[in-house]
């Protein structure tokens, strides 16, 4: 009993000193640079109340901890150097050794900043063996989630410099962007790289970030319930908990002795659905014998398998060699030296896709070496499948909560930390995770920058942005393209003071979401640096940026910023990749001619009225020619996209006008339709389901529901108020004064469900008919104000933003009206203010109440004319806008 006493004693009084002692957070290490001509805070734990000294040069600096166990000491501002040690003394005793004051940078984003110099190590070979940066170090942060709140440490980590033991594993954007500074500058460069591929970018922005931003909030406090969380996770475990079935792996297709039966004929590189292989996820064999020279026997060899969609498991005679879980890096496996003999070898590859293509990668490199020698594993291979995935509903099934994908979770535990360390700036490198919704990043990327420089102090710290390169399959058809918008988006940060962003629009491969050129990417970035956060004024960092565009017959000239000494074609030809097109949209090809410095004249003789340019606006417009005189290309641009602020009232813009039209009436299929499709204005159709045309061409009503107009609902009947003036027209059977609650309800239900059937819609609007608001118990709309967003009535009258009532909407009926009129009450909105709604019948006939086709032509047209100061949109968008902002 007293032995275990005097243990337990023991235990305890160790485990007090332990606690007692000095700790540091893993960021202040040895080899750490330290933010040079900055105070500099050096922070960590210890007992409460523990005196806590610095001795650095000479100088004692003291503190004493909180009651918290918290402490920190400022340093004063040093100048860039390197080799110097720091003791940090207590009850215990840390010495920091070979510590550089000098620029430190942070760099975050998804997997293209993650790539180290290991993956580009055949494309830039010298650039390995001539690594002897030790004023270089890399901290290198490793993949950490927190749902619930922001971390001050890492659990591991380290510094290291950038020398030949230790370059292979040096991110390759950190390091070649560090390198030019540092021989540029002379001065040690530290890089602290928290990046994580596959990630969206709400991760990396914290929670007080999205303060404005309510569903994120919503997001991230459910996340924080530890009850719903694991619900996710076991839904995604049920899921996982699968039977093996794959034929190949039951009856070993892997070994060598295997006889093949029912194998097929398969050309490697090329993916199985262009093979014969119609729409197949699952797991698919692949075999070939390869004759093996004796001169390679005893050696190991390097075998490059391109790169292959989605997993693969390597197998040479019969003995795996590798496995990679996923589709985007390189396959290099290597072949011991024992396992390969003289003549006939076995090569065996397993891939498993659940998604899309399948299959080998084409234009990637695909044999294996040694000494020199090369044999090439391209061509005709032997394929069977071995399992078809079943399809699965996937409202059903979850693939699980992925805490990395959820907002703030890297932020909280892999920025966070970083917080209290001085930086020179910011390098970002995402993207490829939005592009499925890139309008969404035009607030976001600007979230990002404001939140982080929030936190560290610094409304203008320095801040980067690598725009996404050119990739995936050229299409030489003008195009939509979600990697565009992201580009575009992207270039929002240039909205903000301090900021770059560097164009790789000629440095992608269509085959591959890792540009190999991490080198031209990184240099372009330190370019930048050296103009903004070393003031070099006198460096180009950025490509041709459009300006402005006049529009002189038919044609359009273009003016252009940062051409150095003049725009040029970089091989000399004719300027690629910009379309033009009318109101339309329609854009087609132009004819780019050069026609000063910083001046391009665009034509294409379709195009009588040009009004909208395109420049690069595809996915991968390979081959991109019009550059400047520094060699940086020119950012991909348009400019028929609309202005809009969505935290503002009319998104920024004077005033809104929104154009309805009642009845659902033939002309306004045939043509009022077409006129705001020519114009790519957008309006709101108010159908009665019973009208002729509403019954008789729905096939029409979809189409224009699917080219952004609104179908609204004006009930089933029509019915108005027999009992006002002038409503002696009005069938007994339609008098809405003999309405019950019920039946009106009934009615518009039921103009719903036919509306729904053609545009698919749950969300629209109502117009009360004949602007009649009650029945028999009185006003009935609060009654279905779950069905709609908005009504409009019928009263001339405009209201301010604050004023609107979305269930009493005024409007203007125009009734022969000319042109001069309906643009004099645009005018009246524009300079009050105010949203003002436009009510037609007939447009060019069909109704009582008609205004020409002419003065429609004429109002519509003024509205494209001033766009950038009247926000023009359906009704339903309006009220939503409305609704979100007062909300």
């Amino acid at each position: 009993m007293r032995l275990f006493k005097l243990l337990l004693l023991f235990f305890i009084t160790n485990c007090t000193v332990t606690l007692a002692q000095i700790r540091l957070p893993k960021l202040i290490s040895d080899n750490m640079v330290l933010q040079r001509d900055q105070t500099i805070k050096i922070w960590g734990w210890a007992s409460p109340k523990e005196k806590i000294m610095l001795v650095f040069k000479n100088k004692n600096l003291k503190t004493v901890a909180t009651d918290a166990g918290k402490w920190e000491i400022l340093l004063s501002p040093q100048s860039a150097g390197t080799g110097f040690d720091m003791i940090l003394k207590g009850k215990n005793e840390i010495t920091l050794k070979n510590i550089a004051f000098g620029d430190v940078w942070l760099c975050s984003g998804q997997s293209n900043m993650t790539i180290t110099m290991e993956r580009i190590k055949e494309r830039f070979p010298e650039d390995i063996t001539s690594a002897n940066y030790p004023a270089i170090r890399y901290f290198f942060v490793p993949t950490l989630t927190d749902l619930n709140s922001p971390k001050d440490d890492f659990p591991q980590g380290e510094w290291k410099t950038a020398t030949t033991n230790n370059i292979l594993s040096i991110g390759a954007i950190s390091y070649y962007f560090a390198r030019d500074l540092y021989e540029k500058y002379q001065v040690p460069i530290g890089m602290i790289n928290s990046s994580v591929g596959g990630t969206p970018i709400e991760a990396w922005i914290s929670e007080g970030g999205f303060k404005k931003m309510e569903d994120i909030q919503k997001t991230i406090n459910q996340n924080k319930d530890s009850s719903y969380v694991n619900s996710q996770n076991r839904r995604s475990m049920v899921k996982n908990q699968v039977a093996v079935k794959d034929l190949g792996s039951i009856e070993h297709w892997e070994n060598p002795t295997y006889q093949e039966k029912g194998w097929r004929n398969f050309n490697i590189p090329g993916y199985w659905e262009d093979q014969g292989v119609k729409d197949l996820n699952g797991v698919v064999w692949f075999r070939r014998a390869f004759e093996i020279p004796k001169s390679w026997l005893g050696k190991s060899v390097k075998l490059y398998m391109g790169r292959i969609v989605d997993a693969d498991e390597m197998y040479v005679n019969g003995k795996k060699i590798g496995n990679i879980t996923y589709q985007y890096p390189p396959r290099r496996y290597e072949i011991p030296a024992d396992l390969l003999k003289e003549g006939k070898n076995t090569f065996v590859i397993r891939v498993t896709n659940t998604a899309g293509k399948g299959g080998f990668v084409p234009d990637k490199p695909y044999f294996m070496t040694t000494n020199g020698e090369e044999i090439d594993l391209k061509g005709t291979w032997q394929y069977k499948v071995g399992e078809v995935y079943q399809p699965t509903n996937q409202n059903t099934i979850s693939g699980g909560l992925v805490k990395q994908n959820q907002p703030t979770a890297l932020f909280n535990a892999m920025i966070s930390p970083v917080l209290q360390t001085s930086v020179k700036g910011f390098l970002w490198y995402q993207g490829e995770s939005n592009t499925a919704f890139p309008e969404k990043y035009d607030g976001l990327i600007t979230t990002l920058i404001s939140d982080w420089r929030r936190l560290w102090n610094d409304d203008k710290k320095p801040f980067f942005v690598v725009q996404l390169a050119n990739y995936q399959e050229v299409n030489y058809t003008p195009t939509e393209s979600n990697w565009a918008r992201m580009r575009e988006a992207q270039n929002k940060a240039l909205t903000l003071q301090n900021t770059a962003v560097t164009t790789t629009i000629d440095l992608g491969e269509w085959n591959d979401i890792h540009p190999l050129n991490k080198k031209d990417i990184a240099k372009r970035l330190a370019l930048a640096a050296q103009n903004i956060a070393y003031h070099d004024q006198s460096v180009v960092y950025a490509g041709p940026t459009f300006k402005s565009q006049e529009i002189e017959n038919d044609k359009i000239i273009l003016t252009f910023e940062n051409v150095g000494e003049g725009i040029v074609s970089k091989d000399n030809e004719e300027l690629r990749w910009f379309s033009i097109a009318d109101y339309d949209k329609k854009f087609v090809w132009a004819k780019a001619r050069i026609v000063g410095k910083d001046k391009i004249e665009l034509s294409n003789e379709t195009v009588k009225t040009p009004k909208y340019v395109r420049y690069a606006w595809q996915d991968n417009p390979e081959g991109v020619n019009f550059y400047n005189s520094a060699n940086l290309p020119a950012s991909p641009f348009r400019t028929d996209a609309e202005n809009l602020d969505d935290s503002k009232p009319w998104k920024g813009k004077k005033c809104s006008v929104v154009l309805t039209y009642d009845d659902a009436l033939n002309v306004h299929l045939d043509i009022v339709a077409p006129v705001l499709d020519s114009l790519n204005l957008k309006g709101t159709f108010y159908l009665t389901a019973s009208s002729d045309a509403g019954t008789k061409r729905v096939n029409d009503w979809r189409k224009i529901a699917q080219n952004g107009h609104e179908l609204g609902n004006h009930t089933l009947y029509h019915p108005c108020d027999a009992t006002r003036e002038g409503m002696s027209w009005v069938k007994p059977e339609y008098d809405l004064s003999k309405y019950s609650l019920r039946k009106i309800q009934d009615e518009i239900k039921m103009c719903n469900t036919y509306l729904n059937a053609i545009d698919d819609k749950t969300k629209r609007t109502f117009a009360f008919t004949c602007g009649h608001k009650k029945v028999i118990e009185g006003e009935f709309i609060q009654s279905l104000a779950s069905e709609f967003v908005a009504a409009r009535a019928v009263r001339s009258q405009m209201h301010s933003f604050e004023e609107q009532n979305l269930l009493d909407v005024d409007c203007y009926s125009m009734e022969g009206t000319s042109g001069e009129k309906m643009i004099e009450l645009v005018k009246q909105a524009q300079n009050t203010g105010k949203m003002l709604v436009f009510l037609f019948h007939g447009v060019g006939g069909e109704h009582g109440l008609n205004v020409s086709k002419e003065a429609h032509s004429q109002l519509v047209h003024y509205l494209k004319e001033h766009e950038n100061e009247i926000y023009v949109d359906t009704m339903l968008n309006v009220a939503e806008h409305i609704k979100n902002l007062k909300k």
